[in-house]
């Protein structure tokens, strides 16, 4: 399951107010003496996803190192809406890059750090979907095969939103985009297309890879410090609602994380050289359609007559991912994929 370092219950609810807990018991985020590192004054939309995850992601990652750390950002909707030249956001040392060296600049800083002795000093590099599972790709899995001493985060909004909302190699199949090519007399991505990134990372045998979203923000704190234990190179891949591409209701941006995880769609787990070691388990199984509906993006799998039937390829996807990470089995994690007998 996600982690949870203590369970309370409330009526309702799947979280506890951090006033309930003891002050070391506390988020990243309830603590007096968080960092910032990404403060107000920024211009991301109403219920951005990927302003969420940055904000935990690199306090968590600024606390388990003890403020000692710099942050490489690839080009893309981060970079966009953090840093309108001349002002930025970032209360970190932090490194705008091109779209597709992120991985490179930040491999450079590490290796940098080392020549200098300063292996103290932690290096975070991070990037939209593009950056990471298109534009980005190659000098990314070189990181890998070097495991040269990088986490790297992949903010995934599925497509590139600040450019127009266009496919990219992340975007799900059946969801409409601005350059989406016809499924059938529909519009929507094609089946059977796009990348698996933290299954590929994990192909890497790299020292860590995990999966989170911003509906469980505890459990994605969790997942930073715990790739912050490892040297050589890590990867974190977090789901991020774009309410401007999706067409969704900013409301709805935990919402739908919460839903995109209880259907089987994004399986969140976390994997240690190749092994996928805990997984977080669905609580509640809910079918594709309550995730689909409330996002405009599959407006048309919803019409008069409903494609019933790319709903059901959605689905069969979901029940392949339950059934491939046991996400609905107990926690023996003996037949998970890559798992040791």
């Amino acid at each position: 399951m996600a982690f949870q370092e203590i369970k309370l219950y409330q009526v309702g609810t799947f979280v506890a107010g951090n006033r309930l807990l003891d002050p070391e018991q506390r988020s990243v985020q309830a603590r007096m003496g968080r960092s910032n590192s990404l403060t107000s004054g920024h211009r991301a939309c109403q219920g951005c996803g990927e302003a969420l995850g940055a904000r935990y992601v690199l306090d968590a990652a600024m606390r388990a190192t003890d403020g000692k750390m710099i942050a490489a950002n690839s080009t893309g909707c981060l970079e966009v809406f953090s840093t309108p030249y001349p002002e930025s956001s970032w209360q970190v040392p932090w490194l705008h890059s091109l779209f597709g060296n992120g991985p490179a600049v930040a491999s450079g800083m590490a290796a940098a750090l080392k020549a200098q002795g300063r292996e103290d000093i932690r290096v975070v590099a991070q990037a939209g979907d593009g950056g990471t599972v298109d534009i980005g790709f190659g000098t990314l899995s070189g990181m890998f095969e070097r495991n040269d001493d990088v986490l790297f985060v992949c903010y995934d909004n599925q497509g590139y939103m600040n450019t127009g909302v266009q496919r990219s190699g992340a975007t799900p199949p059946a969801a409409r985009t601005a350059n989406t090519k016809p499924v059938g007399g529909t519009t929507g991505n094609v089946f059977g297309q796009g990348k698996n990134l933290p299954q590929i990372a994990m192909a890497h045998e790299i020292p860590y890879v995990a999966t989170a979203t911003v509906a469980e923000l505890r459990d994605l704190e969790h997942k930073v410090e715990r790739a912050m234990e490892f040297r050589g190179a890590r990867y974190l891949h977090v789901y991020v609602p774009c309410p401007l591409g999706w067409g969704a209701a900013p409301a709805d941006t935990i919402r739908l994380a919460r839903l995109v995880k209880e259907t089987g769609i994004f399986p969140v787990f976390e994997a240690e050289h190749g092994v996928v070691t805990e997984v977080s388990r669905i609580r509640h199984q809910v079918p594709v359609e309550d995730y689909l509906r409330p996002q405009r993006r599959y407006a048309h799998l919803f019409g008069d007559p409903p494609r019933r039937d790319l709903i059901d390829r959605i689905q069969a996807g979901a029940d392949r991912n339950i059934a491939r990470f046991g996400l609905l089995d107990d926690p023996d994690t003996s037949d998970l994929p890559g798992a040791r007998p």
